[in-house]
C-alpha cells in the first residue's frame, strides 16, 4: 500500500489534464498490471481547470450590473447558483479543453457490484483554501449565490448598489485571474494518493478471491478538482451499474477519522444504502458531514445512488486540503494503515463470506 502512495507523491503535482496526471494514470496502471490485473484508461473531455468557467460568471455578473445589464447579469446569476448546486450549465462542454482519464480494473462476475473509488489528480492552490479561511468557503459560496441575485435585481435599475455590486463581482474576477497565472498546484500527498493507496490495496487483496456474486471495480478518476469530472465520465460511459456500491477514499492520511454520511455546499444529499448502515455499526470513526466542496461522491448521491465516503478530519476539514502543505511529510502513516483496517471491517459487513466461512474480507491485507 506504502508503495502505491509514494509511487503518486514522487510526481511534483498531478494537475488535471497535465502531462504529470497523465503520467500518473500510466504509473497507476503499469503498478496494476504487474500485479496481475488488466487496467484500462478510460480518456474523457474536462476542464483543465474550475477557474475558467466561474472567472467569466463573475465578468458577467460585475459586467452585468455595473452596465445595467440584466440579462447578462442573470446569465452570471445562473452560472454561480448552478455551479454552487451541482447544476447542469448549458456552457460546460465550452470549458472542457483538457484530455482526463480514469483508471479503472475489474475482477469477478455477478449480479451485485462494488465500486472501490478515489480520485488521484490533485488541486491548484486557491486563496480560499487557506487554512485560516477554508472553513468559511461554503459562507462564501452562499455569500456569492445571493449577491448574485441582487446584482441581477440591481441591474434592472443601476445605481449605486448595482455599480457596487458589480465591482465586488469585478474583484472576484482579478483574484481568479491572478489565480490562474500564478497559483501552483500541489503535491497531493494526503488529498488524494492517501485514497488511492487504501482503495488500490482494498482492491487488490479482495481480487486474490473475490466474492460470490460480486463484480468488483476499482475506479482511480482525474479530474475530480475541476469539477468531478472523471465521476460524471464514469457515470455516462456504463461501465458501472446505478445499483452498484460506491465506496470513495478521500483524503485518509492526517486527523479524525469519518464515515461521510452526506454533503452539498448548498444543496445536501444524505448518503445511503448498505456500506453507510455497516460503517454506523463499527466502532473507529464518527458520523459527518461535508459542505466544503463536491467530492466525487457528490454525482452519485444526487443521482440518489448507495454511496459512503471515507475521510479524515480535523475540526471538520481535511488538513492542508488543497493547500501547499499538503506534503508527505505531513501525512501521518499509521492513519492511513488505520483507515484501511476500518474499510476492511465495513467490507466484512456487506460482502458474502467466501468458501471455508471466511469472510471476504479476510482476504484482505
Amino acid at each position: 500500500m506504502r508503495k502505491i502512495w509514494e509511487g503518486l507523491v514522487s510526481f511534483e503535482h498531478r494537475g488535471t489534464g497535465t502531462v504529470n496526471e497523465y503520467a500518473a494514470a500510466e504509473w497507476l496502471k503499469e503498478f496494476l498490471t504487474k500485479r496481475g490485473c488488466e487496467p484500462q484508461l478510460q480518456h474523457f473531455s474536462a476542464p483543465g481547470s474550475w477557474g475558467h468557467e466561474v472567472m467569466l460568471v463573475m465578468f458577467a455578473l460585475g459586467t452585468g450590473a455595473v452596465l445595467g445589464f440584466p440579462w447578462l447579469a442573470a446569465i452570471g446569476f445562473y452560472g454561480i447558483a448552478a455551479y454552487s448546486l451541482g447544476w447542469a450549465r448549458p456552457w460546460q462542454s465550452f470549458f472542457s479543453n483538457a484530455i482526463s482519464q480514469n483508471v479503472l480494473v475489474e475482477a469477478g462476475k455477478g449480479q451485485r457490484e462494488l465500486v472501490l473509488m478515489a480520485n488521484y489528480d490533485t488541486a491548484r492552490v486557491c486563496d480560499a483554501y487557506r487554512p485560516s479561511r477554508v472553513r468559511t468557503l461554503r459562507i462564501q459560496s452562499t455569500a456569492n449565490v445571493v449577491l448574485a441575485a441582487f446584482a441581477t435585481l440591481s441591474a434592472l435599475k443601476g445605481g449605486l448598489l448595482s455599480m457596487l455590486l458589480g465591482g465586488y463581482f469585478f474583484v472576484q474576477f482579478a483574484a481568479l485571474i491572478r489565480r490562474e497565472f500564478t497559483a501552483a498546484y500541489v503535491v497531493g500527498a494526503n488529498g488524494n494518493a492517501t485514497g488511492v493507496a487504501v482503495a488500490t490495496q482494498l482492491f487488490l487483496d479482495l481480487s486474490k478471491r473475490p466474492p460470490e456474486g460480486w463484480r468488483l471495480v476499482l475506479a482511480l478518476t482525474g479530474a475530480a478538482e475541476t469539477g468531478a469530472a472523471g465521476a460524471e465520465a464514469l457515470i455516462r460511459s456504463g461501465f458501472i451499474s446505478d445499483d452498484a456500491l460506491i465506496f470513495n477514499i478521500s483524503s485518509v492520511g492526517v486527523g479524525k477519522l469519518h464515515y461521510i454520511k452526506g454533503e452539498g455546499m448548498i444543496t445536501y444529499y444524505s448518503y445511503r444504502g448498505e456500506l453507510v448502515e455497516a460503517a454506523q455499526k463499527i466502532d473507529g470513526a464518527e458520523a459527518g458531514a461535508f459542505r466544503l466542496a463536491h467530492l466525487d461522491s457528490f454525482s452519485f448521491a444526487r443521482r440518489r445512488w448507495r454511496v459512503l465516503t471515507l475521510m479524515r478530519l480535523k475540526d471538520g476539514i481535511p488538513p492542508n486540503w488543497r493547500w501547499s502543505g499538503d506534503r508527505p511529510e505531513a501525512v501521518d502513516w499509521a492513519a492511513v494503515e488505520a483507515t484501511y483496517d476500518f474499510a476492511r471491517r465495513v467490507l466484512d459487513e456487506v460482502l458474502p463470506s467466501n468458501g471455508g466461512g471466511n469472510s471476504a474480507a479476510e482476504g484482505l491485507g
